[in-house]
C-alpha cells in the first residue's frame, strides 16, 4: 500500500507536535529525509523472514586468534 508523501507542512507539524523547533528552511529537507527512511523502510517491509529466528536468539561465535601472528 503505497503512502501519501510527507509535505513540507505537514513535517513542520509532526516537528512541533514533537517539541522539535524546526526552521522554515528545513521543512522541505526534513520532508523529503522522511520519505527516503520512509520508502527504505517499505523494503524492507517487503522481504520474507519466514525462517530467520528473532535477534535475541543470535549468538556471536568466537573465533580462534591466528597463532602465526
Amino acid at each position: 500500500m503505497p503512502a501519501v508523501e510527507l509535505t513540507p507542512p505537514e513535517a513542520a507539524r509532526w516537528a512541533a507536535r514533537a517539541g522539535l523547533p524546526l526552521p522554515a528552511d528545513r521543512h522541505a529537507a526534513v520532508a523529503a529525509t522522511a520519505h527516503h527512511i520512509h520508502s527504505v523502510v517499505a523494503v524492507l517491509r517487503e522481504l520474507d523472514f519466514g525462517d530467520t529466528p528473532p535477534a535475541p536468539a543470535y549468538r556471536v561465535e568466537q573465533e580462534e586468534p591466528d597463532a602465526a601472528v
